[in-house]
């Protein structure tokens, strides 16, 4: 009559299938991610971060340029 060893058969399914899938965060591959550096600060940026956003962390933090917070980064 009742659905209870259906629903122990769903658990016991789903925990094997969430196992062997690993992990879903993305914490390591940011962190992997993260290669450009502010010369002064030590502050990691990812490396899809645009020009923009590099000088303006320059100006606001520092009050220098782009190109003196971080050498050898393209514009």
């Amino acid at each position: 009559m009742g659905n209870g060893a259906k629903a122990q058969q769903k658990r016991e399914r789903n925990a094997t299938a969430g196992a062997a899938k690993g992990s879903k965060s993305q914490a390591k591959v940011n962190e992997a991610a993260k290669s450009i550096v502010c010369s002064d600060c030590r502050q990691p940026f990812l490396i899809t971060t645009r020009a923009p956003a590099l000088s303006e962390h320059a100006q606001n933090r520092h009050s220098k340029t782009m190109e003196q917070c971080f050498p050898g980064v393209a514009k």
